[in-house]
């Protein structure tokens, strides 16, 4: 259906490629995955409103929902996963609990990539950290230019 490349193996990272963002789950087997997502079971952004979230197993397709989606174990080259067996069985243990929910340092991907390698990443954030803060730079330039340009028209009309 809509799988990009290879078919995932158990502890590998799903990423599932949604319009504004990517969701991800870790794939614990069977066409099953285990994802961090919001109270009624949509992977979207609703969660970030309620600050809370739910960790659920679910089948592959229905996660996917019609999206595209892949294997994406991206980090591998940066952190050494755990053994594929580790990863499955805490995944498993965290099916059914709630969670903090947050945007920017608790999300889907903090949550996969934690059981994946014990470490909390998400490049999604991070890009986005940079995205922002090059879009307020390019803003702060364009004011100080505003201002020079005053400054310069306001020191010709004195002359």
């Amino acid at each position: 259906m809509p799988l990009i490349g290879p078919k995932p193996k158990p502890g590998d990272l799903i990423e599932f490629h949604r319009v504004a963002y990517q969701h991800w789950g870790v794939y614990v087997g069977n066409e099953y995955i285990v994802h961090l997502t919001d109270q009624e079971g949509w992977s979207n952004f609703s969660s970030a409103l309620e600050g809370t979230a739910v960790v659920r197993k679910e089948r592959l397709e229905s996660v996917a929902d019609g999206c595209n989606y892949n294997v994406n174990n991206k980090y591998d080259s940066k952190c050494s996963p755990y053994p594929a067996r580790k990863i499955v069985n805490a995944a498993l243990q965290e099916v059914g609990k709630r969670k903090d929910y947050s945007v920017t340092s608790a999300n889907c991907e903090h949550f996969a990539t934690h059981l994946r390698y014990g470490k909390q990443l998400c490049d999604q954030v991070d890009n986005a950290v940079m995205y922002a803060a090059g879009g307020a730079a390019i803003a702060a330039a364009g004011i100080l230019a505003v201002v020079a340009i005053s400054s310069m028209r306001s020191n010709r009309q004195k002359q």
